[in-house]
């Protein structure tokens, strides 16, 4: 398996913490992984992305050029990034903040309105996770099982609290048809 991963979106959305916590629960199943941040000087409100590399071999460089699986969470980042994704590739696309339609035919696109669905839930800034769990459904990527031992790399110790809506969060996107 090697999984060429880009998630991107503004920052505060939680670009790098979905990333962060793929890549650490690729880790905790034994494979390669990379993970590598970029983001503008303005952080918040401005451009964030990640690069995550899952494989079972060694990984040669951590940056993705051509993603097999793009998840982006606004409209500047699919106009950006979807003409990198390979053909036959997937993107997951946040429906609530990203009217428009993938223009490509040689993709599998999958919408999920995930800012809703995080709000629904009780947990409005966890859109990112809820695309995590479909991402997870319809890939594979990593497996559904023990999701708090990847959530614990990622989720600090002072806001242990949180593990529980994330997992709710990711089982939302997980669910979702």
């Amino acid at each position: 398996m090697n999984a060429n991963i880009l998630i991107a979106g503004f920052g505060g959305q939680g670009v790098l913490f979905a990333g962060k916590f793929l890549a650490y629960k690729g880790l905790l199943e034994g494979r390669n992984v990379s993970w590598l941040p970029s983001y503008g000087p303005e952080m918040r409100g401005g451009t964030a992305n990640c690069s995550v590399i899952l494989s079972d071999d060694p990984v040669g460089s951590p940056i993705v050029n051509k993603p097999d699986i793009l998840i982006v969470m606004n409209l500047p980042s699919l106009d950006k990034y979807e003409s990198a994704v390979v053909p036959g590739g997937k993107i997951f696309v946040d429906s609530t903040l990203i009217e428009r339609k993938v223009a490509r035919t040689d993709v599998d696109v999958t919408y999920v309105p995930s800012t809703a669905i995080a709000k629904e839930i009780g947990a409005p800034t966890l859109a990112n996770m809820v695309l995590v769990g479909k991402v997870i459904k319809e890939t594979a990527l990593v497996n559904y099982d023990d999701l708090e031992a990847g959530l614990k790399k990622v989720v600090s110790a002072r806001h242990a609290d949180l593990l529980e809506v994330n997992k709710k969060a990711i089982a939302a996107g997980y669910d979702f048809a």
